[in-house]
């Protein structure tokens, strides 16, 4: 059976009142409440989202996540009553989309999670496009150019760097293309915010991990990158094709 949204809080009520609140508009939502039921209901169910709390009773939230991440690609939420910069840290590097701060109201909640439901189901649908368009033999998808030795390919939604092909995730794709497009300007965070996640909720902390996980894949140093370049207090750039 396929779920649009799968709850995993440690705490019943909480989990079953979200849940409930989200089928009562039409997302199709269960609720678990340990590691082991989360684990479960993903073998037998497909699910496009899933909210996942970090405290688990005598578990983690950030050892399902790592765990999940080894067999599924659906968008991850983290909703957590920890509050540290750690904590959020931890949460989007081991795999998570975004970290949600309890108490949250139900209303928000669901928003947020209407709007990565529609990019993931998005992202779906352009991968099912690419799949037929290989598939019936159409030419070449384009192949962008991000510096020597590295290129985009719009068809398959691939970094290919030299002998290497590395995937990447739908948002990572659409960072990096974006920047492409608008190669040689500055791409501000708000124009990311609004023409790249279509999220208003989503925070600077989540766009600029997403970014250090683009930089992994393009620099040869992450930590000093020279492709795309940060304009402190304003956005990123990538330069001329030139470059």
């Amino acid at each position: 059976m396929k779920y649009q949204c799968l709850m995993i809080d440690d705490d019943e009520t909480i989990a079953e009142t979200t849940a409930e609140y989200f089928n009562m508009f039409d997302i199709k939502t269960a609720a678990v409440c340990s590691y082991e039921a989360a684990e479960a209901f993903l073998e037998v169910h497909q699910v496009s989202l899933l909210l996942l709390d970090i405290n688990l009773g005598r578990r983690s939230g950030f050892e399902l996540c790592k765990q999940i991440r080894r067999k599924y690609d659906m968008p991850i939420l983290f909703i957590s009553a920890r509050t540290s910069d750690d904590d959020v840290l931890t949460a989007l590097n081991i795999g998570g989309d975004d970290y949600i701060k309890k108490p949250y109201t139900l209303s928000i909640l669901l928003a947020k999670a209407k709007a990565v439901l529609a990019r993931y189901e998005k992202a779906a649908e352009t991968a099912h496009a690419v799949s037929a368009k290989a598939v019936s033999g159409n030419p070449e998808p384009e192949q962008l150019r991000i510096a020597e030795g590295i290129v985009l390919d719009t068809g398959t939604h691939l970094l290919l760097r030299g002998n290497e092909t590395v995937p990447l995730k739908a948002m990572e794709y659409k960072m990096l293309h974006y920047l492409l497009e608008n190669r040689g300007r500055v791409v501000t965070k708000d124009e990311f915010l609004n023409n790249v996640w279509g999220d208003a909720f989503v925070g600077e902390g989540t766009l600029a991990v997403h970014i250090r996980h683009v930089r992994e894949k393009i620099e040869k140093n992450p930590n000093e990158p020279e492709i795309i370049r940060t304009v402190w207090g304003v956005g990123y750039i990538i330069g001329s094709a030139a470059e």
